[in-house]
């Protein structure tokens, strides 16, 4: 079945994919995330998200929290360096139910001071967590490396100094600044007919004013400088990342990297990193590699952990991986192998219908268009051994890797 679409007079998209299941998805996905954040605000998209869920004009937190519950569902949302959604699963004839619960967290939330200084003492609790799991910090360490000085580098959860500034008005201001219904989608995905759907949005957010005031307006990173870092953290193992700026979500080659770096280090464990470093040679227990896409910039990374004593001879493994897949262009059965490899990843993954409906918001938010995992199949077809090839050699310039080390 095809997507439906409509606008708002507002500005607000609005998206549904057609499905017969009892059980659907609905929500927003605002183009807001921690690069949108002031040089004073790190954390506060973040923040945000979580105060939503603390009280509206309407409703006290305990309310919010027991109106999809109570018949089922749920509510969930999350943070990302450019966006943040906030969405329900529910059975489907509470389909009116949700749109109206999420409409007043996202429009009409109050910011209660005194349940700011409690959800202050819960993210707080949540970077501790974080800052004690270094194979997840490093992460945000690289990409504020590989960003340095520019918002991409912003931790997602902040950090103590900043969160301490936040109350109520700050947060109220933020989201007069970000939360635009033009700069916003809500996204549907399920059996009730587009028509309901259309309505019930129209019930709650028609009445919605176009925001006058303009949202941070975002820079394309320039520093290039290739960075490499060791830093002392008194652990047993190693927790080593490399890689570099790339493609950002509009470049055509972004597909044939994409495939590339499943072949690289993908989740199976015939990767080609996980062979050479763990099967062959016992040096690692993790080693993957991720391809990361944003409006105007990407990432790719590698990640392996290991004993300090063997980390340049992984390094050295690692580009030699690197160095096969620019001099050695692919045959046709290799090429053949890897595609129906991520083809079925794709279809295993298109079993989930929460992460399609999560992936539909955003494409459509950012590409105004939803691509359906049959259609990306179809362009992961398309790609050819001289594209990965010439993509292997643009992108794996082991000249142009930085590197950050945990000791």
């Amino acid at each position: 079945m095809e997507y439906q679409t409509h606008t708002l007079d507002n500005g607000l998209r609005i998206i549904h994919y057609p499905y017969i299941s009892e059980i659907s998805y609905c929500g927003f996905v605002v183009n807001t995330g921690t690069r949108d954040e002031m040089a004073d605000e790190e954390g506060m998209a973040h923040f945000v998200e979580h105060m939503l869920f603390k009280g509206t004009k309407r409703r006290k937190s305990l309310h919010i929290a027991n109106r999809m519950e109570n018949v089922g569902g749920e509510i969930n949302a999350y943070t990302t360096k450019e966006e943040t959604f906030v969405y329900s699963i529910f059975p489907e004839e509470y389909l009116p139910r949700a749109i109206d619960l999420l409409s007043d967290m996202v429009f009409h939330s109050t910011f209660d001071q005194m349940q700011i200084e409690r959800e202050r003492g819960v993210v707080l609790d949540e970077i501790n967590s974080y800052l004690d799991t270094p194979a997840d910090l490093i992460y945000d360490d690289f990409e504020n490396l590989l960003f340095s000085g520019h918002d991409l580098g912003h931790y997602i959860l902040g950090n103590p100094q900043s969160l301490k500034t936040f109350d109520t008005q700050r947060l109220k201001n933020f989201v007069e600044r970000q939360y635009n219904p033009a700069l916003m989608v809500f996204f549907s995905f399920g059996k009730s007919p587009f028509s309901k759907v259309v309505k019930q949005v129209e019930k709650h957010l028609a009445g919605i004013p176009a925001n006058g005031i303009l949202s941070k307006k975002r820079e394309a990173p320039t520093n290039s400088s290739i960075r490499k870092e060791r830093v002392a953290k008194g652990i047993m193992q190693a927790h080593v990342m490399m890689g570099r700026k790339t493609y950002d979500m509009y470049h055509p080659d972004r597909y044939a990297l994409y495939l590339l770096n499943n072949i690289l280090g993908g989740s199976s464990m015939n990767s080609r990193l996980n062979v050479a470093l763990r099967e062959k040679n016992g040096l690692v227990y993790n080693v993957e590699s991720s391809a990361a896409f944003y409006t105007d910039t990407g990432v790719f990374a590698l990640y392996f952990a290991c004993d300090p004593h063997d980390v340049e001879r992984c390094v050295r493994l690692v580009e030699n991986e690197l160095q096969r897949l620019k001099e050695n262009r692919l045959t046709p059965g290799q090429l053949a192998t890897a595609k129906k490899q991520l083809k079925g990843q794709m279809m295993i993954s298109a079993e989930n219908h929460e992460n399609v409906a999560l992936d539909m918001a955003k494409n459509f938010l950012h590409y105004n268009e939803y691509r359906s995992p049959e259609e990306t199949l179809k362009i992961i077809d398309s790609v050819t051994s001289e594209q990965l090839q010439q993509v292997a050699i643009e992108v794996f310039d082991l000249s142009m890797l930085s590197r950050l080390c945990y000791v």
